[in-house]
């Protein structure tokens, strides 16, 4: 990673904030993006206490325009690009049938579209340098989850998205990885969207026992590193994909029963 250049949306908290420290520490240089400016300033304060040269934009994945400069701005400071991160994300928690679909048009906005957007203006300077388009998506993007509809189709999307670019720059250099993490303690349960819009603001898990960020954004580096295809990262997550795809009935039936002992869960 040692003078790579990354780009980081979703840069200010959890998993982003946790790879812009784990990769600039590795070497790189780091862009971080988001819409929450203060925030972003004191996750570049930290990367400026750890040596780190970075660059802080803030910006809103689902409006293009923020992602054309967010890449501008990064080529103008460092003169290329070597790996697109793109993490911004939002989830949901709401039965289908009472949810505001505006929800739904917002998740997809953040999660596929925001990701699109990065994409597509920072294609051309990764195809020069060879580099790394990642997603971060979720075990949602294999299996639909209830009362996540929004945020199980934003990521079977991304995951699509990705999966069809791959094949599409096969032979041009680029690196395409999927990162499936698991349940991590970051804070997009507390900001998932309720059925009206509203956000959740609390947790419905456990959140001590989960995946820190830390650890997420170190199997991200070395993903990366090792130019991985797909990244599924706990025993729990890999059973569910490997069930999902030869008893999908099976994997129904197990997935309803763990999300409904969640607290307050819609299904019980």
């Amino acid at each position: 990673m040692k003078d790579k250049v990354i780009i980081i949306t979703g840069g200010s908290s959890g998993i982003g904030r946790a790879c812009a420290l784990a990769f600039g520490r590795a070497g790189a240089k780091v862009v971080i993006s988001a819409r929450n400016t203060q925030k972003l300033q004191e996750v570049g304060e930290e990367l400026a206490a750890a040596g780190v040269p970075y660059l802080a934009v803030t910006g809103d994945v689902s409006v293009e325009a923020d992602c054309v400069k967010l890449i501008e701005e990064t080529v103008s400071r460092f003169g290329r690009i070597d790996v697109m991160l793109n993490n911004a994300g939002i989830s949901m928690r709401a039965l289908f049938q009472d949810v505001d679909l505006q929800v739904i048009r917002q998740l997809m906005d953040i999660n596929f579209w925001g990701t699109v957007y990065c994409t597509k203006y920072a294609l051309p300077h990764l195809l020069k340098s060879k580099g790394s388009v990642i997603g971060v998506s979720s075990i949602a993007g294999y299996q639909g989850l209830p009362g996540r509809t929004g945020y199980s189709a934003s990521k079977f999307a991304m995951q699509g998205f990705l999966g069809a670019l791959r094949t599409e720059t096969l032979h041009q250099g680029l690196h395409v990885m999927i990162a499936c993490p698991g349940f991590t303690t970051s804070n997009i349960r507390n900001t998932a969207l309720a059925a009206d819009g509203s956000q959740q603001g609390e947790s419905p898990r456990d959140e001590a026992k989960m995946m820190t960020s830390e650890e997420v954004a170190h199997l991200i580096l070395e993903g990366t590193r090792k130019r991985k295809r797909e990244l599924v990262m706990t025993g729990q997550g890999k059973l569910t994909v490997f069930l999902s795809k030869w008893l999908p009935g099976l994997t129904d039936k197990l997935v309803y029963n763990h999300m409904k002992k969640e607290a307050d869960s819609p299904f019980k």
